[in-house]
């Protein structure tokens, strides 16, 4: 976690950025960003030509040439403020930009990198806080960037783009990646569900970084992330350079408009919470989408994208609206039915309504489904979650109710004492026969039973006669105040 003083010292630069006269916080960070991989260049120049020094050979691909000294970071970040400012506006961008064509992840992404920090003070401030980062401890620079990617949502823009990290984790966790897994997001924004997935391999596959063969994939050919926001792109890869992860395949793609037939079937873990925009024109729209489910709805395109991704074998975690599980159209009908009888549709997740406000009020669900083109769904696991660990309105506040531990307790023992529990719990089990009875209807209200209070009943002739008194007692009542008011 980093400390406080550094989030004040990021507070303090973060607020000078906006006197300064950037408002916009993608801006901020894209800035920062910029700075980060200059200084990323610097350090892996560095570390090659101690290796150089070393082995009495020369560097076999540097990235700074001679004459270019001056455009590492150990070099201007000492200068006058004036003097670094034009330094980075007429030579380090530019050198930026022609590092794009040598074809590789990050330097693509800055093929269009423009400089916008507007004065030499700024830049200063700027430099000297990442400077004082220790960039070699990767738990360190990885949260500070997750620090920074937070105040895209807490700003208010664009927080679409960031799915709460408590229900990654949670996605990530009921998942287990594994060390041979190929994992996608093809709505990837800020690549928070594949760092996600990099630091649970860490923790739970420590192998990954001692085997020479686990290693070079997790590096070079685990990781890939989709996005048509080329300032996501940048951010998104530059996330996953922080924490640790050396050349992921983060591009750009509009993964609903191009062919999806040059990727099927390449990998075998997707982790996603695609944006819904609503509805697209068919002309616009993949036709090997299509021809999985006939529709214009985004959410729904979506999930087929995913099917055609997917290996045999595969298996998703994806976020949708709850409209998913029980629309009544039949393209609806048509997807529910695939997961449910052509592939093995596992569990579905119902969250709380608050969990993206202040962003969203809309209620959505995490649907868990394995690819087999073959069938095999028995039973579904469904979990109603009535509590995340934060309040449900706007302020989002830490609160003691919690029940994302037990759904991932309880998502352990679904092929066990989960399938008896009753159906009045939070989770319970439901056999195929049964959803395909209800038409595939996958909201968890379907199914879910309500426990009604006891409730004594009492025989009807009883309930005449003591209203045949009640009845009785009033008239006699009337009378009395009749006769008062006479006399």
């Amino acid at each position: 976690m980093i400390t406080g003083e550094l989030k004040s010292k990021i507070d303090r630069v973060w607020d000078a950025f906006w006197s300064g006269g950037i408002s916009n916080p993608l801006e901020v960070i894209e800035q920062i960003t910029y700075l980060l991989f200059v200084r990323r260049l610097d350090e892996i120049h560095t570390r090659d030509e101690k290796m150089a020094k070393r082995t009495g050979e020369s560097i076999e691909s540097p990235i700074f040439q001679p004459g270019q000294d001056a455009l590492r970071w150990s070099r201007f970040k000492d200068l006058e403020p004036g003097v670094m400012h034009q330094l980075i506006a007429d030579q380090v961008f530019p050198f930026l930009r022609r590092l794009g064509v040598d074809g590789s992840t990050y330097s693509e992404h800055m093929k269009d990198a423009r400089f916008t920090i507007p004065t030499p003070a700024l830049l200063s401030r700027v430099v000297d806080m990442l400077d004082d980062i220790p960039m070699v401890d990767r738990d360190t620079n990885g949260d500070l960037y997750e620090y920074l990617l937070s105040k895209i949502a807490s700003a208010g823009v664009n927080g679409q783009f960031r799915t709460p990290r408590h229900i990654i984790q949670l996605m990530v966790d009921m998942t287990a990646p594994r060390p041979d897994d190929e994992i996608c997001d093809p709505a990837a924004g800020t690549c928070g569900f594949l760092v996600a997935a990099s630091e649970y391999l860490r923790r739970e596959h420590p192998s990954i970084m001692t085997n020479t063969e686990q290693r070079k994939h997790f590096h070079h050919s685990m990781f890939h992330g989709y996005d048509f926001d080329s300032t996501m792109l940048r951010i998104g890869s530059m996330n996953m350079l922080l924490h640790g992860i050396e050349a992921p395949d983060v591009r750009y793609r509009d993964s609903l408009s191009e062919g999806a037939s040059d990727e099927e079937g390449l990998y075998s873990l997707i982790l996603a919470n695609p944006p819904f925009a609503g509805s697209l024109d068919y002309e616009s729209t993949a036709k090997d989408l299509q021809r999985v489910v006939k529709t214009k709805k985004t959410e729904l395109l979506f999930i087929a994208l995913f099917l055609r991704l997917l290996k045999p074998g595969g298996r998703a975690a994806v976020i949708v609206p709850d409209g998913v599980l029980f629309g009544s159209s039949k393209a609806h009908k048509e997807l529910r039915r695939t997961l449910v009888e052509d592939q093995k549709l596992d569990a579905i997740v119902k969250l709380p309504s608050g969990v993206f406000k202040p962003y969203a009020g809309v209620s959505t669900a995490i649907v868990f489904f394995t690819k087999t083109d073959s069938g095999g769904t028995d039973d579904v696991w469904f979990y109603d979650v009535a509590a995340d660990g934060f309040s449900l309105d706007d302020k989002r506040n830490p609160v003691e109710a919690n029940d994302l531990p037990d759904v991932l307790a309880r998502w352990a023992e679904r092929k066990r004492s989960e399938r008896e529990r009753v159906r009045t719990e939070k989770s319970f089990c439901v056999p195929k026969s049964d959803i395909a009875a209800q038409g595939y209807d996958l909201s968890v209200n379907r199914y879910k039973e309500v426990v009604h209070d006891n409730v004594e009943h009492r025989e009807p002739g009883e309930i005449v006669k003591e209203l045949f008194a009640l009845e009785t007692e009033i008239q006699q009542k009337l009378e009395d105040l009749k006769r008062m008011l006479q006399a």
